[in-house]
């Protein structure tokens, strides 16, 4: 029997996806390629590297127009995919969700929640998702925030499928565990002391670093022990936080730069603490990566599916966004119980223990089955 032929075309190779793509290779379940709209995107520094990836892949071609980059979904119109995921929210996807609607493939969207800090609603925009949830074949999400938000703009509850988030959890877990003998040095040749407190992503507003900040300032100066902040990551507002450090006289915050893969889990092995205080994000891997690496979370509740992955006073604690007063207190609280941090912590490294990439391979795997399967019906 001839192998089926699907498509999954995102707009980038992140590292998170090139994993997945990777294990789904290795099973060999269906011949499957990758299709990606650019190989880097503005303000991401992450590394590509084509030579270890084990699956087929392709870039569209794209023009630049007055200023715009405009990608071509041509790969649509030659050999054609038995089923074509995407993502929606470019025109470029929904051109090529059509094109492949009329020559007969079946096809699925990626869809995450999103938050109105984050994203600017427009009638078009909203009429957009109206009509075509009704109309794609699958909605692929990750839990139950991104299944009520496919929902809401008429998705048949029956055309969801859930496909969770994954990372490379023995990466992150060994990696960790590997550079903890060091710990105390490390800490003391970056200036880290007391209990460390840990933010890994973007210096961007739309991840709440100005109010992280603030509930540092109250921690440091309440709080009779040490306390230390590390800002892991790079991005446009990198300057203005560290003028706010100077102007409000913050000490032991540490600006470490971006980190590939490969370091980001000696960083992790430094802190106590992962803070995020975000306003808005549709999932946050960076919160499964502090888990894999045994830490206890403060997050904002402005995270999809964070209440799946941090369960309030057992592995860390959700706080309302923007709110520097109650992240301030979970800070301190924190700060001064070590065993506490310990407990948490053990149960994050439980909780994400086998959320990895060939978990993701096997769920996308049975997703693709159930839409073949409702098409030979």
């Amino acid at each position: 029997m001839k192998s089926p032929r699907i498509v999954y075309w995102n707009n980038i190779p992140s590292p998170y996806m090139v994993e997945r793509f990777n294990a789904l290779a290795a099973r060999g379940a269906f011949e499957f390629e990758a299709w990606f709209n650019d190989r880097l995107e503005s303000g991401r520094s992450w590394e590509v590297d084509e030579s270890t990836w084990q699956f087929k892949y392709r870039y569209l071609p794209a023009t630049r127009v007055w200023g715009r980059v405009l990608h071509w979904p041509l790969p649509v119109l030659g050999r054609k995919p038995d089923v074509l995921v995407s993502l929606y929210a470019e025109p470029a996807f929904l051109v090529g969700w059509s094109l492949a609607k009329l020559r007969g493939s079946k096809t699925g969207f990626w869809v995450e929640v999103t938050f109105d800090r984050w994203v600017h609603r427009t009638r078009f925009k909203e009429f957009i998702k109206r009509w075509l949830f009704p109309r794609v074949d699958a909605i692929v999400t990750v839990g139950a925030d991104g299944k009520q938000f496919a929902e809401r703009y008429g998705a048949p509850s029956e055309r969801i499928f859930f496909a969770p988030h994954t990372i490379d959890v023995a990466h992150y877990r060994g990696g960790s565990g590997a550079a903890r003998p060091q710990r105390e040095a490390l800490r003391a040749e970056l200036g880290l002391q007391g209990t460390v407190f840990i933010y890994v992503g973007r210096l961007w507003w739309g991840k709440g670093l100005h109010t992280l900040l603030e509930a540092f300032d109250v921690a440091q100066r309440a709080g009779s022990e040490e306390v230390s902040l590390l800002l892991v990551g790079d991005g446009p507002e990198e300057t203005i936080l560290r003028q706010r450090c100077a102007e409000h006289g913050l000490r032991n915050v540490v600006f470490a730069g971006f980190k590939q893969k490969l370091e980001l889990p000696h960083y992790y092995a430094l802190a106590d603490v992962f803070v995020f205080p975000t306003l808005g994000d549709p999932y946050g891997l960076v919160v499964d990566e502090a888990m894999a690496c045994s830490l206890p979370i403060i997050s904002t509740s402005a995270a999809g599916e964070i209440r799946d992955r941090v369960e309030e006073g057992a592995n860390g604690y959700i706080v309302s966004p923007e709110d520097s007063h109650a992240l301030a207190a979970r800070m301190l609280e924190l700060a001064q119980n070590p065993e506490l941090r310990l407990r948490m912590g053990q149960l994050s490294a439980e909780k994400i223990l086998g959320h990895t990439p060939d978990k993701w391979a096997g769920d996308f795997e049975q997703i693709i089955d159930q839409i073949l399967r409702k098409v030979a019906k």
